[in-house]
């Protein structure tokens, strides 16, 4: 099998758990098939294609290399692609603070500016 659809392809690379799964992630614009969008989970791949993928905060660009006929296990599933890129984007929620917790003495001081403020 030379060609196979976007949505089967990703389920059998593991990528996504369920199928249906791998179909509501490529109908959201999150997988791109040569650069290009990707709207239907219909859309055919071969060997050669590079596909990028954004799940969450990662983005992985992936080589296809086999089709597959069917879903294997992990090691099976290892030989479909060849990862060419992966990165984690990580939100800078949690990294305002700078240096250990303040002291009781610090906290404190900080306690009587804040009320002076109020």
């Amino acid at each position: 099998m030379d060609k196979v659809r976007a949505d089967k392809w990703l389920w059998f690379a593991r990528f996504f758990r369920t199928r249906s799964l791998s179909s509501k992630y490529i109908s959201e614009n999150s997988v791109r098939v040569n650069g290009t969008k990707t709207k239907k989970p219909s859309a055919i791949v071969k060997p050669g294609d590079i596909i990028t993928l954004t799940v969450g905060n990662t983005t992985k660009v992936v080589k296809i290399l086999s089709c597959g006929v069917r879903r294997g296990s992990a090691l099976d599933a290892s030989l479909l692609y060849s990862l060419q890129y992966s990165s984690f984007l990580t939100e800078n929620k949690n990294y305002d603070r700078v240096g250990a917790r303040p002291t009781k003495k610090n906290r404190r001081i900080l306690d009587k500016i804040k009320s002076s403020l109020e």
